[in-house]
């Protein structure tokens, strides 16, 4: 059972949170409208220097087809720099460790996962990644790819605000994103993990003497910088292949703590930033309170206790409580990052990662975390103008029919990339060719992979034995489609908003900011997500559950 202190820990944490990203998002929105600040003196150079070498032309506002190319173009280029150094870090500087080149398929498969914010990793990066790979490629990727997401959000909520005529410049918001938001937050965030214990050096694996006499090789290397960029930009990817349960990655419980603090920074501050930009602070509330609801609902089926073993059942540095918490967090906000093994979960964790990675909006993350949660009020508004008899509005706009294609071809999207290449990898062999089982546990581990996959999460079960041609390709193609094709959709449904007549303060107008609406807003995304994905929760961790494991994967 939860007890008390670990209840105040939680709420305490939140407190802290919700304060510090309130003001994170007003700073945010002062960064996209490009209103003067202090700082200018120091990043307007910087910036202009990089739009007259890119030609970019400041004043040009895109339509939503331009900017989502932008975007697209941008990511995929990058992808081709980070496919270079990966294939070629053999040959490249910065590899002490004389780390051979990677193979073309994990080279495909792990250049998509850094560039759409999923961080799937298919190796162990202590022993198969140079200094040059992690840095100029890994973390590369992952800011880049934290600011796509970031640009993309407020792209959409421009296509809501009242009186817009574009969705901005990509090019503009993207350098923006990164020079005046990630780089600033994440050097703030690397000198505490620094100054916490983190390591940070570029001299090579060192090999010393124990008190027992004993020899060990330290792994340490540029560590602190990518725990900041991975946890702040919901990236998860980590320097070592066990991730945050690795000490030198998270060395006491103070990181622990920190590192979750940062996970949920951007996500809820995107929350706010929403009500800010189109100047209806109030319509942020269902979009907060239903993100943190669902989140709430998330950690009571996380922390149900389990009757076959009232122990927590897992091998942690931390504690059954805060791996569980962590769990929670690092599928809600779609990061993906673990503080322990997934194996030692037992179903009611696993059921409410699920839950996360499904919904994508609890609260998400950062940047496509709060599209998903406007898809969602979209929805909901169209489901309860079907059951009063009126036409739905949102913001003083009517909901057409072409609007609700789109957010149900969007939504459509995630369970399709999840269930078609799951059942592939049973009849093509490819799942009994890694030693998975054909029970409810081998079932749970291959929906778990497409289903992180899919949401752009990362966290998995099948880690390095995954690392073949069938599923480095399939959780490829499965993460790119992942990422780019709800991003391109509800971008169209942004730009169809774009100057559309709007019809304020009617009485019979539904009151999306209420709290009445925030609780159904909660209710439409479950019983959306449950008749989605719940007969596959029952061939997986349900089934596993009564089949009376003691932890998920124990005997």
């Amino acid at each position: 059972m939860i007890s008390g202190i670990e209840i105040f820990d939680i709420a305490l944490l939140l407190v802290v949170l919700v304060i510090t990203s309130w003001y994170v998002a007003e700073y945010i929105v002062r960064v996209f409208e490009r209103r003067s600040s202090r700082l200018d003196k120091i990043f307007n150079p910087i910036e202009n220097l990089i739009y007259k070498v890119s030609g970019v032309d400041t004043n040009h506002g895109m339509g939503w087809k331009e900017y989502a190319f932008a975007a697209l173009l941008i990511n995929i280029v990058q992808m081709a720099l980070a496919a270079f150094i990966f294939m070629n870090q053999a040959i490249l500087p910065l590899n002490p460790q004389h780390f051979s080149d990677l193979s073309w398929h994990l080279t495909f498969m792990q250049v998509i996962s850094f560039a759409t914010n999923t961080n799937l990793q298919h190796y162990a990066g202590e022993a198969t990644l140079s200094y040059l790979s992690q840095m100029s490629a890994v973390q590369f990727l992952q800011f880049t790819s934290a600011g796509t997401g970031v640009c993309v959000a407020i792209a959409m909520v421009r296509g809501f605000k009242k009186g817009s005529k574009d969705l901005g410049n990509f090019y503009v918001d993207f350098v923006r994103s990164l020079t005046r938001v990630l780089i600033p937050l994440c050097f703030i965030a690397a000198v505490f993990m620094l100054a916490a214990g983190v390591p940070q050096t570029l001299s090579g694996y060192t090999t010393v003497t124990t008190v027992q006499g004993a020899t060990q090789t330290v792994l340490a290397g540029p560590v602190a910088s990518l725990v900041s960029i991975m946890q702040i930009g919901t990236n998860g990817g980590g320097y070592y292949g066990a991730n945050s349960a690795y000490p030198l990655e998270n060395p006491t419980a103070l990181t622990d703590v920190a590192q979750i603090f940062l996970m949920l920074l951007l996500p809820t501050a995107l929350c706010f930033v929403f009500g800010k930009m189109i100047g209806k602070e109030k319509e942020s509330r269902p979009i907060f309170i239903g993100a943190y609801l669902l989140f709430a609902i998330d950690l009571a089926i996380a922390f149900i206790p389990n009757p076959i073993n009232e122990g927590p059942g897992i091998e942690t540095r931390f504690g059954g409580f805060m791996s569980t918490f962590w769990t929670v967090v690092t599928t809600a906000v779609t990061t993906g990052s673990v503080n322990s093994s997934l194996y030692g979960m037992h179903p009611f964790a696993i059921i409410a990662a699920f839950m996360g990675m499904f919904i994508q909006a609890t609260p998400g993350g950062k940047g496509v975390g709060l599209m998903y949660m406007i898809m969602y009020v979209i929805l909901t508004v169209f489901i309860v103008g079907l059951m009063s008899g009126r036409t739905p509005e949102y913001l003083g706009m009517k909901i057409t029919g072409r609007d609700v294609k789109l957010v149900m071809v969007a939504f459509l999207v995630h369970p399709l990339i999840i269930i078609i290449p799951t059942l592939v990898a049973y009849a093509s062999g490819a799942a009994a060719a890694i030693g998975v089982t054909g029970d409810a546990n081998g079932f749970t581990q291959v929906l778990y992979e497409f289903t992180s996959a899919a949401a752009n999460n990362g966290s998995d079960f099948l880690g390095t034995t995954a690392n073949t041609p069938f599923w480095n390709v399939a959780t490829g193609i499965v993460m790119f489609l992942g990422r780019y094709a709800p991003i391109i959709i509800l971008l169209a449904l942004a730009g169809a908003m774009i100057d559309r007549k709007r019809i304020e303060g009617t009485a019979a107008a539904l009151k999306t900011e209420s709290f009445t609406f925030s609780l159904v807003l909660v209710a439409s995304i479950i019983v959306l997500v449950v008749l989605t994905f719940f007969p596959f929760l029952a061939l997986g961790p349900i089934l596993g559950f009564f089949q009376g494991h003691i932890n998920f994967f124990g005997p």
